[in-house]
């Protein structure tokens, strides 16, 4: 398959697809046979590597062609779901369940908690915090990426002996314990500002460490976790390099206002909203696709780079290196734009599926 006529980062292009992969992009060729996209823009599909559901289905439900389905509707062509805090067989289960579905590409989980801490837990459930384990960790199968409060006891263990990439999150860490875990081997914050201390200027806590050692920083950019300036901050601070957007997406994502079940608790969305029962913002509604467009058309960062954010660097972060580009060898994964930079179509293995 030839898609003809592609404006790749302003260049017309070519993309010849083989076999669910990019075999190669030429310059613009009017005399080849193909489809022609009259010169619209190209992109990677997005990677959201933090989806806790969409479209009425959660990641605990263990059952993913709802939300495989879903994602890759909104341009979403690859994603890691987001486990709670709950019981390890619950979790077990969950990452053992069929991944093989139809849409996006499940590249692993992430498992998020119960190695948390109480104080910043959010909207997990305290019922099932616990310390870190790394032999129990070791059990479960397919996990991409895993967040942990460093200050519990035997954290710098497990970041130390961890085979999958290390995110500091949910935590009441100070400076000094979070420069010890990226010592260890940690290189990400989760939902960077929230469910952790703010920056303090004798006391800078997770984000100055993480800012001082240059590791990654995911961050919700739906307009309502963050304020437009400590967005920007973070941009200047850790570059389209590493800062990574995220969804945080849960069950009402594509639904209505009303009552969802989000880690055996019961949440309020209300004006798209959610909230747990006594207030804690609960997850997002917003597809990453939606971030992608506040972070331009709201907080004023460059289209190329927020779709950069959204597609290689989480794609790096996780270890995965043929996804969330546009070159020869990766799978083709790709979004077609309008005019108006509206997603159009989606591409994914070099298949329409919008």
């Amino acid at each position: 398959m030839i898609l003809k006529n592609l404006s790749i980062n302003g260049n017309p292009s070519d993309i010849y697809i083989e076999d669910g992969k990019i075999a190669k992009i030429t310059a613009h060729d009017p005399s080849v046979e193909g489809e022609d996209f009259g010169g619209a823009i190209a992109i990677p599909g997005l990677v959201d590597i933090h989806t806790h559901g969409c479209a009425g289905h959660d990641t605990m439900d263990a059952e993913f062609a709802g939300m495989c389905k879903f994602l890759a509707e909104n341009g979403t062509t690859s994603w890691c779901p987001t486990t709670m805090t709950m019981d390890i067989d619950s979790i077990r289960r969950t990452m053992s369940a069929d991944t093989d579905c139809p849409g996006a590409d499940i590249l692993g989980f992430h498992m998020e908690g119960p190695y948390i801490s109480p104080k910043f837990k959010g909207a997990q459930n305290e019922k099932f915090i616990k310390a870190p384990d790394i032999e129990e960790f070791e059990t479960l199968p397919n996990v991409k990426i895993v967040t942990l409060a460093p200050e519990l006891e035997g954290s710098m263990e497990f970041i130390s002996r961890s085979k999958v990439a290390c995110s500091i999150g949910h935590t009441a860490a100070d400076y000094d314990t979070c420069i010890k875990a990226i010592e260890a081997g940690a290189v990400c914050l989760t939902h960077t500002f929230n469910a952790m201390p703010p920056i303090h200027h004798r006391n800078p806590g997770p984000i100055g460490a993480a800012s001082e050692r240059q590791i990654y920083a995911q961050v919700i950019s739906d307009g309502l976790h963050l304020h437009k300036a400590a967005v920007l901050m973070l941009y200047r601070l850790f570059g389209p390099e590493r800062m990574v957007l995220i969804s945080d997406s849960m069950r009402a994502t594509g639904l209505s206002d009303g009552e969802y079940e989000f880690g055996g608790q019961t949440i309020q969305v209300v004006d798209g909203v959610a909230r747990t029962m006594d207030g804690a913002i609960a997850g997002s509604t917003s597809t990453l696709w939606q971030c992608v467009n506040v972070a331009v058309n709201d907080f004023g960062i460059p289209f190329e780079d927020a779709v950069r954010m959204a597609t290689r660097t989480p794609a790096e972060l996780i270890g995965v290196d043929n996804k969330g580009r546009l070159e020869a060898g990766c799978d083709a994964d790709i979004l077609i734009l309008n005019a108006d930079r509206s997603l159009d179509r989606v591409i994914i293995g070099g298949e329409f599926v919008r």
